[in-house]
């Protein structure tokens, strides 16, 4: 892929894993921290719709389990209830340059 905002069709065709990396590095390039935290935020949200309530129910106000989980975000169907999510970022904002 170049640096072009693929339509959303093209992106679903993705694995959640490269969704994930795709939108991260454009972020990266973005310098968008508007949208990692965005992601932080939805993290809980994604565990509970996949049916992990208890893994959902940890405070925002706790950065360090944000963090953790957010170095899961791009795995198994973690990633894939957070697909949305990049999809739609990356259809806003393009891809990385170079990918």
């Amino acid at each position: 892929m170049s640096d072009v905002t693929p339509d959303a069709g093209r992106l679903d065709e993705l694995p959640s894993r490269e969704l994930h990396d795709l939108a991260l590095a454009r972020a990266r390039e973005r310098r968008d921290v508007a949208f990692l935290w965005e992601l932080l935020r939805a993290i809980p949200a994604a565990a509970a719709a996949l049916g992990n309530v208890d893994r959902a129910k940890f405070d925002l106000l706790h950065v360090l389990s944000l963090l953790e989980e957010f170095t899961h975000a791009r795995e198994g169907e973690m990633a894939d209830a957070l697909r949305p999510m990049y999809i739609a970022y990356l259809t806003e904002h393009g891809v990385p340059a170079g990918t």
